[in-house]
């Protein structure tokens, strides 16, 4: 078969490097989950009850993934800028309507991982009823560090996940404290979606948002799991 002729170059499929060799995981989607810290619903004016509510979920697209220890522009059209640390799933095997004894068996591994927030756009979106598109979906805004294979990690329940910037506790928490668990968001997302391998899911992040600057340092880690960094830069 011959190859098309594009009218222009394909641009490079997103990856991420696994930890402990030297292949790289190639990213299709990134799903992101919502309000998935009571701490954090609560900061962000939103209460969660888990007894009626089922979890919710936004997209980045995948040319949004930055590797770890990047320096990124402070983003345009904003004027506060937010981080939110978060576990980030990788899926290594497909699944559709899948159960949460089953939603394991899905999971290839594990990351640290940020999502960087326009925050003044994605809370005029929300008070208007509209997408969060240009809030959350935004260049640069998906940053992860490298896949840690789940090997001993089985599926995760607990571990502290924490963040600082310039050196300054912002966030800390624990991964029990999530809502709704790792197998119950990939049972539920799998409702919705047949999961493919490349599939991101960043779990929610915990209470401690806020703003960054030009200059700032990010730092964030998960136990068991490992680190993530960005630098801010000046903007473009």
């Amino acid at each position: 078969m011959a190859h098309p002729h594009y009218l222009w170059t394909p641009p490079p499929v997103p990856s991420l490097p696994v930890r402990g060799g030297d292949t790289r995981y190639p990213v299709g989607r990134i799903f992101c989950v919502g309000r998935n810290y009571h701490a954090h619903a609560v900061e962000m004016g939103v209460p969660v009850d888990k007894a009626t509510a089922r979890p919710f979920y936004f997209t980045k697209s995948a040319s949004a993934l930055v590797e770890s220890g990047a320096t990124v522009p402070y983003p345009c059209g904003t004027a506060n800028y937010h981080y939110e640390m978060e576990l980030v799933v990788a899926i290594g095997a497909p699944g559709f309507r899948v159960s949460e004894a089953e939603a394991g068996g899905l999971i290839l591994g594990y990351a640290a991982g940020l999502d960087m927030t326009r925050r003044d756009l994605q809370l005029v979106a929300r008070e208007q009823g509209r997408p969060w598109d240009l809030g959350k979906d935004f260049e640069r805004s998906a940053i992860c560090a490298d896949i840690v294979p789940t090997g001993d990690l089985g599926v995760l329940a607990k571990g502290a996940i924490t963040l600082a910037v310039n050196g300054q506790p912002r966030q800390s928490a624990d991964l029990a404290q999530l809502i709704w668990s790792i197998p119950e968001l990939i049972a539920d997302l799998s409702q919705f979606y047949h999961l493919q391998p490349g599939d991101l899911i960043y779990t929610g992040t915990p209470e401690g948002v806020g703003a960054v600057k030009p200059g700032d340092r990010i730092t964030g880690t998960i136990d068991g799991v490992g680190a993530v960094s960005l630098d801010i830069g000046q903007p473009e």
